[in-house]
């Protein structure tokens, strides 16, 4: 039995910061044999995006790029190309999202790809759809989610548009990309040919927010608002973070009940903070009125919130079978317990860094389990991917490494 669910699959990663580097990440953490290409002395731009330690690759690298290997590779010399056509030949997949026209510059579009190897699964991620009128415009993770609706709905009613907190486009698209990845590999064990994959963040974000459009139908055809913390779907209360003791910057916890007339939910959260003399008042007896006293409501349940702690009140107010979550910061899932034995936080080792906590694998595959491996040191594996992969010998290294080529 196969050892991992991606196991042979060998994937040529020219990837850098988060979008592309998320959807290697995933087919390595899946088993894939992911060797990340790298300009020889520098690395890719995301090793040295932090200055807090000389020498040190960035958290952020780490954090983006466990499980894989690394080999450095100077494209822009005839020797390094030719490795590289010649990898090409043998590897499965292909993975890039540079900015758009720097991998043709480079001599690695599509249709040389294709001549090389027709069983290649060529993937790209760009900022916008390669055959509109901005497929050329450079493109981070704002700029997906202002081109794909997210930041429109986001932020306070009479605010201006806010982007997300953390990277939706960035990664959304990294994960979008690993599954059509997925679906190609699986075609070709039908057709025996590769294909191009196409991923724009401008999509994945229009993806991420089609309950928009739903509110957009319902309002005959106008924007969908933004409305802070409450549902953009539908009016509903109660619908908002509540604060909790100590009272510190995150010492809040979101409760929401759901929509439906006679909500069980809205009644046992009365229940439970001691409120059962509101169940028959008719200001909240719909969801409607609820909404139209949400200033009531709120009070009413900060009342109860401000005596406990957020994980006091989590735990009462769930195990009373009402939707809540404490605001959960990065600190408090790194010390929660039961995330690292889940595995969704894991301690590395890193040979740079020493030991860090970081985010693991979210798949669980009762078939495949994986240890994650620190993110590799830039050339770490050139001479096993060189050897086993090309059958370079000791002085092909050699020659090639005072050539400057790797």
């Amino acid at each position: 039995m196969s050892k991992s669910a991606l196991e042979g699959v060998t994937v040529l990663d020219f990837t850098q910061f988060e979008a592309g580097t998320v959807c290697t990440q995933t087919l390595a953490w899946l088993g894939a044999n992911v060797i990340k290409l790298e300009r020889p002395g520098t690395g890719e731009q995301g090793r040295g995006a932090s200055a807090d330690q000389k020498g040190a690759d960035s958290y952020g690298f780490i954090i983006l790029n466990s499980n894989k290997k690394s080999i450095t590779v100077d494209v822009k010399k005839p020797e390094g190309k030719e490795l590289v056509y010649k990898m090409i030949e043998k590897a499965d997949v292909m993975v890039e999202n540079f900015s758009p026209g720097v991998i043709e510059r480079l001599g690695f579009d599509y249709e040389t790809v294709r001549k090389l190897n027709s069983r290649m699964i060529y993937a790209q991620i760009k900022g916008f759809g390669a055959d509109g009128p901005y497929a050329n415009f450079p493109a981070f993770d704002a700029i997906g989610q202002a081109a794909g609706v997210v930041m429109s709905v986001t932020g306070e009613k009479d605010g201006p548009p806010m982007h997300a907190g953390v990277n939706f486009a960035d990664s959304g698209a990294g994960y979008h990309c690993a599954i059509a990845i997925l679906g190609a590999l699986y075609q070709r064990t039908m057709t025996g040919e590769g294909q191009k994959v196409e991923v724009a963040m401008q999509d994945v974000m229009i993806n991420f927010s089609r309950s928009a459009w739903g509110r957009q139908f319902m309002t005959g055809g106008k924007e969908t608002p933004r409305v802070g913390n409450e549902m953009p779907m539908a009016a509903v209360a109660p619908c908002n973070v509540y604060p909790c003791k100590p009272g510190g910057p995150n010492d809040y916890v979101f409760i929401y009940t759901s929509r439906v007339p006679s909500s069980p939910q809205w009644k046992r959260l009365l229940k439970v903070i001691g409120r059962e003399d509101m169940m028959d008042d008719p200001r909240f007896a719909t969801p409607e009125s609820r909404y139209e006293h949400k200033e009531e409501i709120d009070a009413m349940i900060s009342e109860w919130t401000m005596q406990y702690t957020k994980h006091e009140a989590m735990d009462i107010i769930g195990r009373a079978d009402v939707p809540i979550s404490a605001i959960l910061s990065t600190v408090d899932i790194t010390n929660d317990e039961y995330l690292r034995e889940r595995g969704t936080m894991v301690e590395i080792d890193h040979p740079v860094r020493g030991k860090l906590v970081i985010p693991g694998n979210s798949m669980k595959l009762s078939a495949s389990p994986l240890e994650v491996k620190p993110a590799p040191l830039l050339g770490q594996d050139n001479k096993e991917v060189y050897k086993e992969l090309l059958g370079l010998e000791e002085e092909d290294l050699e020659a090639l490494k005072q050539a400057g080529v790797i």
